[in-house]
């Protein structure tokens, strides 16, 4: 059966992916993506740099490694919380921001774990003095340091010790080591910058995410954010006068007052990747995923697939593989072929293919 883009809705949509960066990028920067998106979702590694790739035309995947590796973006766990990418200077505040929210969420697993604050003391103490001097070292190589001291670390405690010595603001991504993940200091690897009080943290977060991901109501900031409805709503008051609203199905729309449409009657079409922002961000999806595509796009334990967008409208996913020196790419669409226009999926895989070609 042929499903039809809700034409109430299809306006949100083409904004959103103006606001996004997906149509009309205009940011020159891997880091001033990353700043201007708030927070990017980034637990499939690999997925996670062409979410960049795709919003900077011409980037390729080795640009987005080698600003990782400078620190210009770091990849850490926040707000709901998973694993995104944010500008370096940006991760203390929202480190300051969110860390207390994961930390109740992580307690009884914690407990369960027998973690508790003393033991997470002791890690944190070895972990820093360990990475001193500018060592990057995998995750594996911190444990074994832990093991000496006589801290268990199974693979769940182990996970559960970085991500507090993250939240403590000790530890971020180092450079990779191959294929490898490390982990630094942040003292050592990030300048400082500043700390905002609580309430100016829960507005900039508002801010940024209303003008990156707008339009967008209430209840998709409190899911995106993680925070409490009642910290939500107050971050959306404190930026409400730049903002301006539209109610759609009894539902309100934010928007920047200053956002201008640039319009164009070209069809468009997107690679997006797992989890992408366009799709992971937002509680209610159905300006651009119909309901009964649910099941085939987002798994019952969370698994945001990758997507074929066209002119807005979610038609079907994709996986990619590596073939020697070429890059495929295979579909399954919802519709019949005939739905999506071929040149312009052709486009985009060639758009793709060339975040991988040097």
């Amino acid at each position: 059966m042929h499903w039809e883009m809700n034409h109430e809705l299809a306006h949100i949509a083409r904004f959103r992916l103006q606001n996004q960066h997906i149509t009309h990028p205009s940011l020159l920067t891997i880091g001033k993506i990353a700043a201007w998106m708030g927070a990017t979702q980034a637990q499939d590694y690999t997925h996670a740099k062409w979410a960049l790739g795709l919003r900077l035309p011409g980037t390729k995947d080795a640009d987005v490694e080698a600003a990782i590796d400078r620190g210009e973006i770091i990849r850490t766990h926040l707000l709901r919380p998973t694993w995104h990418f944010v500008a370096a200077e940006d991760l203390r505040w929202m480190l300051a921001l969110s860390a207390p929210q994961i930390n109740a969420i992580m307690a009884s697993t914690n407990r369960l774990m027998g973690l508790d604050e003393a033991i997470f003391a002791r890690c944190n103490d070895i972990i820093a003095k360990t990475l001193e001097d500018g060592q990057h070292l995998t995750r594996e190589e911190l444990m074994s340091e832990l093991e000496k001291a006589g801290i268990a670390t199974n693979d769940f405690r182990a996970a559960h010790i970085m991500m507090r010595a993250e939240q403590e603001g000790i530890v971020c991504n180092g450079s990779r080591r191959g294929k490898q993940f490390t982990y630094a200091l942040i003292d050592e690897r990030i300048p400082a910058s500043n700390i905002y009080s609580r309430p100016d943290a829960i507005a900039e977060l508002a801010r940024r995410y209303f003008r990156s991901h707008a339009p967008a109501t209430l209840h998709d900031f409190q899911w995106w954010s993680g925070l409490k409805m009642t910290d939500a709503r107050k971050g959306l008051e404190a930026v409400q006068p730049t903002l301006v609203q539209e109610t759609i199905d009894k539902q309100t729309y934010w928007m920047p007052h200053d956002f201008q449409e640039r319009k164009t009657d070209a069809p468009t079409l997107h690679l997006l990747p797992a989890f992408d922002e366009y799709l992971v961000s937002y509680k209610d999806r159905s300006a651009s995923l119909h309901s009964s595509r649910k099941e085939h796009t987002i798994t019952k334990n969370g698994i945001f697939k990758p997507v074929v967008v066209q002119n807005a409208w979610v038609h079907g996913i994709w996986q990619r593989s590596f073939k020697k020196d070429k890059v495929a790419v295979d579909y399954v669409f919802f519709e019949e072929a005939g739905e999506v226009d071929a040149a312009l999926l052709e486009e985009a895989v060639q758009r793709f293919s060339g975040f991988y070609s040097y």
